[in-house]
C-alpha cells in the first residue's frame, strides 16, 4: 500500500501521531472521539483506532487506513460508554502492521488499561531491560508485549506490570524513566489520564465540554467538537479526570523544547501553540523569508497547502503578487490501489497540477515548506517549466534540515537528506531550479515569538535537547557525540 506521496519516492516529513481522550457522561464519546480524530489526520494515516469505556469495561476498535475507512456508523454506535482513548498512526517506531494499531490493550491487577501515544522515546533498550527484570520480579508473562513492536507496547507494558497499586500509582513510577518525546492519553474502566514529556516537544491541550473534558494533540481537534480550550498540558505534568473532577500532579521538573518544525509543517494552520496561532506564525515566515532572500519576480505561488501561509507572507512583503499556479487534489490520501509503472512515473501529478494560464511566461517564486530529500522539489519543478513558466525561484520557508529526528517525525538518515554536504547553489542545481533560498534559522525561530532555548531544533542544528543513545545515533549517520 503506498500513498502518492510515496510514489515519488519522497515522502517528506511525517509526524508519528495523533492522540485523542474524552471523559463526558451523557455524551456519545464514540462519536466524539471520531470528529476529533478526524481532525488529527494529518498527523497519521496507516491506522485509527480508539477504546471507549462504559465504566464497567472497555471495548477496543482499531484497523489499517483512515479515519474514515476504520470507522462507520453501526461501529460508532457500537461502542458505547462515557469515556474514549483515540489514535490516529504513522510509525516512527514499529512497522506498520495491525498489531501496532493503538491504542494498546492490556489487563492490569485493577483492570484493564488502554494507552495512545505520540512522540517516540530514545530509551528504549534500557526500558526494556527494565521490563524483563520487572516482569521476572513481578511474575507477570512476558507474552503480554510480545504482540507488538512499538515503544507504545512497551510503556503500556511497564505499566501494567506496576498498576498493583492503581494506575495513577503505575503512571508515577513509570513516566518518570521515560526519555525522548511522548503525549500519552491512556486509561483504565473509570479515569482517563494525560501526560507530557518534561520537554513538552509535541503538543497536548486539555479542553472543556459542557459536561466534561477533553485532551488531544492540537487544539484544531477541540474546535471541531465544540470544546472550549483551557490550556496546554504541561510538559512534565499528568493528570487525571474521572467523577470527582480533573487533577494534577507533575512527575517531572519542565524543560520546555517545544519542536520548531510543528510550527513549519506539522501542525495544522488553524492549532494554536504557544497561544499563537500556526497560520499566522506561518505568515510571517514568509515575511522573513522574503526579506532575507528577495527576488525580482511576477508572481509568488505556493505548494499547496502547507507553504500557502508563507507564499502570502512573501507576497506582502515583497510586494509581487500572490497567485495560484497549482491545484491540489483534495481527495488524495492514502490509496489501497497498487500502481502500475506508468502511473507511477506521473509522480507529483497525482497530487498537483499545474495552471498554464495563471503560470505560462512568468517569472515565479515558488514557497515551499522544507526540502528534505529534494525528489518533490525537482519534479515540480520540471513540472512548471514545462507549464511555460520562464522562470522558476524555490523559496523554502525552514532552513535545510540537516539532521535526522529521534522524536517522532520521520525524517530520514543523514545520509538520506540532501542538504548535509551540499551548499545551497548545489541544491538549486540539484533540483533545476533558477534560484534558491531558505529562511535562516535565526528568522525562523524569531517568527515563531519563542525563544530558541524553549524551541527543539535538531533537525536543523543537530543540537538534541534529549541525549540519543549512541548505537541509535551511529544507525542514523552521526559519528560524533550527540547530546544538549
Amino acid at each position: 500500500m503506498q500513498s502518492p506521496d510515496e510514489l515519488i519516492d519522497d515522502p517528506g516529513p511525517r509526524d508519528a501521531c495523533g492522540v485523542f481522550g474524552v471523559w463526558a457522561p451523557g455524551e456519545e464519546v464514540a462519536k466524539l472521539t471520531y470528529f476529533g480524530l478526524y481532525a488529527l489526520q494529518h498527523r497519521g494515516q496507516e491506522s485509527a483506532g480508539m477504546a471507549v469505556s462504559n465504566g464497567e469495561r472497555i471495548m477496543v476498535f482499531k484497523d489499517m487506513g483512515l479515519v474514515s475507512q476504520v470507522f462507520d456508523e453501526p461501529t460508532l454506535n457500537s461502542l458505547n460508554g462515557y469515556m474514549a482513548v483515540g489514535h490516529c498512526r504513522y510509525s516512527t517506531t514499529g512497522s506498520s502492521t495491525w498489531s501496532n494499531a493503538q491504542p494498546t490493550f492490556r489487563g492490569t491487577a485493577g483492570g484493564g488499561l488502554a494507552l495512545a501515544h505520540n512522540g517516540n522515546l530514545t530509551n528504549t533498550d534500557e526500558l526494556e531491560a527494565w521490563l524483563a527484570t520487572s516482569v521476572e520480579a513481578s511474575e507477570v508473562p512476558r507474552k503480554d508485549r510480545m504482540d507488538s513492536t512499538s515503544d507504545t507496547a512497551l510503556v503500556t507494558a511497564l505499566m501494567a506490570v506496576y498498576a498493583d497499586n492503581g494506575l495513577k500509582a503505575a503512571a508515577l513510577e513509570v513516566l518518570p524513566r521515560l526519555q525522548g518525546a511522548f503525549c500519552l492519553v491512556f486509561s483504565n474502566e473509570k479515569t482517563l489520564f494525560a501526560a507530557r514529556d518534561p520537554q513538552g516537544i509535541h503538543p497536548l491541550v486539555l479542553g472543556r465540554l459542557e459536561r466534561g473534558w477533553v485532551v488531544a494533540s492540537e487544539t484544531a481537534a477541540l474546535d471541531i467538537i465544540g470544546a472550549t480550550l483551557i490550556r496546554e498540558i504541561e510538559p512534565g505534568e499528568l493528570i487525571s479526570i474521572d467523577e470527582a473532577g480533573l487533577s494534577c500532579v507533575r512527575f517531572a521538573e519542565a524543560d520546555p523544547k517545544g519542536c520548531l518544525f510543528e510550527y513549519v509543517y506539522l501542525a495544522r494552520p488553524d492549532t494554536l501553540i504557544a497561544d499563537r496561532r500556526v497560520h499566522a506564525v506561518r505568515v510571517e515566515i514568509g515575511r522573513t523569508l522574503a526579506l532575507e532572500s528577495p527576488i525580482d519576480a511576477d508572481m509568488v505561488i505556493p505548494t499547496p497547502e502547507s507553504g500557502t501561509p508563507s507564499a502570502i507572507g512573501y507576497a506582502e512583503a515583497s510586494g509581487i503578487p500572490f497567485g495560484l499556479g497549482l491545484v491540489k487534489n483534495s481527495y488524495v490520501g492514502r490509496t489501497f490501489i497498487q500502481p502500475s509503472q506508468t502511473i507511477r512515473q506521473l509522480g507529483i501529478r497525482l497530487k498537483l497540477n499545474p495552471i498554464r494560464d495563471v503560470i505560462e511566461g512568468k517569472r515565479l517564486v515558488v514557497v515551499d515548506d522544507s526540502i528534505v530529500r529534494g525528489n518533490t522539489q525537482r519534479a515540480l519543478v520540471k513540472m512548471l517549466r514545462e507549464a511555460g513558466a520562464a522562470e522558476v525561484h524555490v523559496r523554502i520557508a525552514s532552513p535545510p534540515v540537516q539532521w535526522p529526528c529521534f522524536y517522532g517525525i520521520d525524517f530520514a538518515t543523514r545520509a538520506e537528506l540532501i542538504a548535509p554536504g551540499l551548499s545551497v547553489d548545489e541544491i538549486c542545481r540539484s533540483i533545476g531550479a533558477d534560484t534558491l533560498g531558505y529562511i535562516s534559522l535565526e528568522g525562523l525561530t524569531a517568527s515563531t515569538g519563542i525563544s530558541g532555548r524553549k524551541l527543539c531544533r535538531a533537525c536543523f542544528d543537530g543540537v538534541y535537547p534529549v541525549p540519543i543513545p549512541a548505537a541509535r545515533a551511529r544507525q542514523m549517520g552521526l559519528e560524533q557525540s550527540l547530546g544538549s
